[in-house]
């Protein structure tokens, strides 16, 4: 098991890109959360199996509307969670 960080960026608020986010991690039982940045980016924390997170990753391109613009992708250390949520972003 293994916790990442990714950051989104593009045209990737106010598009569903958490909802569908969510959904990839449902079918995939990846845990962790996907919030809004003030910058306009997007930030997940996702902890689960190596290869897992390796398919999470590459599924969110294919989420509508979205623009994927750039991801940036870096281990952090272990982050266990009880399920996979949208954070709701303070602006």
């Amino acid at each position: 098991m293994k916790t990442i960080e990714i950051r989104i960026t593009g045209r990737v608020q106010k598009v569903g890109l958490r909802n569908c986010i969510r959904h990839i991690a449902g079918k995939l039982c990846i845990k962790g959360e996907v919030m809004n940045l003030p910058d306009g980016s997007v930030k997940i924390v996702a902890s689960g199996d190596p290869l897992t997170l390796d398919k999470f990753s590459s599924m969110i391109y294919g989420c509508p509307r979205a623009l994927v613009r750039e991801m940036e992708i870096c281990e952090i250390p272990f982050r266990s969670f009880a399920d996979f949520s949208v954070v709701r972003s303070i602006e």
